[in-house]
């Protein structure tokens, strides 16, 4: 069974992750944050890829052993489902998070069947809204959600919640404290700002840090 440490390994190796502890990434919702994960750039790693899609297969076999179809969010999780879909010999299709504005106005691409168990792939979770959005999705469109698979979490407490009030079970292949500890042996950061890492991700973690 693939590891947490093996996954933060190989995203740390080409990449993927980013740490800058002295200027900070500013994501969407406006936090600062020390670190910006990637995932992305896998596709272009045909053996971090590969690790990726047979650890998501193997994930999806233990805890979603019923999965009938695979279900990428768009964009960055799209060619994951796809290679994860390969893998399983399953159906796929791909979610927007909102319908589109021109020809037939389709937010899910591909054929969904009444009924279909299917297990939503995502990159990485932050809150979970764009796993939950495109969950929402498949189950207006007739689907039976089982739940989430992503690479990275970062394991908030709201993305706890919001998972939870929708019911929905969610699993990753790597964490955030997997992906620190790897990077402060690797030297990616150093062991003076491992500390700091770590107070922030806490902070992060139970919702003090706000836009």
């Amino acid at each position: 069974m693939t590891n947490k440490r093996e996954i933060a390994e190989a995203l740390l190796s080409i990449g993927a992750v980013r740490f800058s502890p002295e200027e900070p990434f500013t994501w969407a919702s406006g936090i600062e944050s020390p670190i910006y994960c990637d995932n992305r750039l896998t596709m272009s790693y045909p053996e971090v890829r590969r690790t990726i899609a047979k650890g998501l297969a193997e994930l999806i076999r233990k805890q979603f052993p019923d999965a009938e179809v695979i279900a990428g969010t768009a964009t960055a999780g799209i060619p994951h489902a796809a290679w994860v879909s390969e893998e399983l010999n399953l159906p796929m299709i791909y979610i927007r998070s909102k319908p589109k504005g021109h020809g037939r106005g389709n937010q899910i691409e591909g054929e969904i069947q009444e009924g279909a168990k299917t297990v939503i792939i995502e990159d990485l979770i932050s809150t979970g809204g764009s796993s939950l959005t495109a969950a929402k999705a498949a189950a207006e469109a007739g689907g039976d959600v089982l739940g989430v698979a992503s690479i990275f979490t970062y394991g908030l407490d709201r993305a706890e919640a919001n998972f939870q009030e929708a019911g929905l079970p969610h699993f990753s292949l790597t964490d955030f404290g997997a992906l620190a500890e790897a990077a402060a042996e690797s030297g990616a950061i150093s062991g003076g700002e491992l500390p700091a890492l770590i107070d922030w991700h806490g902070k992060l973690k139970r919702g003090e840090l706000q836009s």
